[in-house]
């Protein structure tokens, strides 16, 4: 009998596509535990684990909602982002990203599994790129 992600251990590294979870972003570092990957785990009540290529309406939505991407917080180590950077978004954020019809591209192979659990895969899908690695 196989095992669904949420109850395999090693879920933790598995993407949306089932495969191994592949780095989001490291310039700026990104995700809930900043390691550059859209993982999550205890305290991470916000979900983090879409990977998003923001553009600049997106973050101009994202300010409007009241969370400032944009403004460098140097007391935090976060330069603020641009428009092209990869960030680790919470699920939630970018389901009312998408319902503004504002939604920001994805990288399906940097997107945690556990976005499932929120989103449909035929959105993700919708809104996926594909780019050269995050440390390319």
């Amino acid at each position: 009998m196989s095992q669904t992600p949420s109850e395999n251990p090693a879920s933790s590294q598995v993407n949306v596509l089932g495969g191994e979870l592949e780095p989001c972003g490291l310039k700026p570092v990104t995700g809930f535990f900043r390691d550059g990957c859209c993982r999550t785990g205890p305290g991470d009540v916000g979900l983090h684990v879409v990977c998003a290529v923001v553009t600049d309406e997106f973050l101009r939505f994202s300010v409007a909602q009241g969370n400032d991407l944009v403004t460098p917080m140097p007391h935090y180590g976060f330069p603020g982002l641009r428009p092209g950077d990869r960030w680790c978004l919470c699920a939630a954020r970018w389901k009312e990203a998408l319902e503004a019809d504002v939604a920001p591209p994805v990288i399906l192979e940097a997107t945690h599994f556990s976005a499932l659990a929120y989103l449909s895969l035929d959105d993700l899908r919708r809104h996926a790129v594909v780019l050269p690695p995050a440390d390319a």
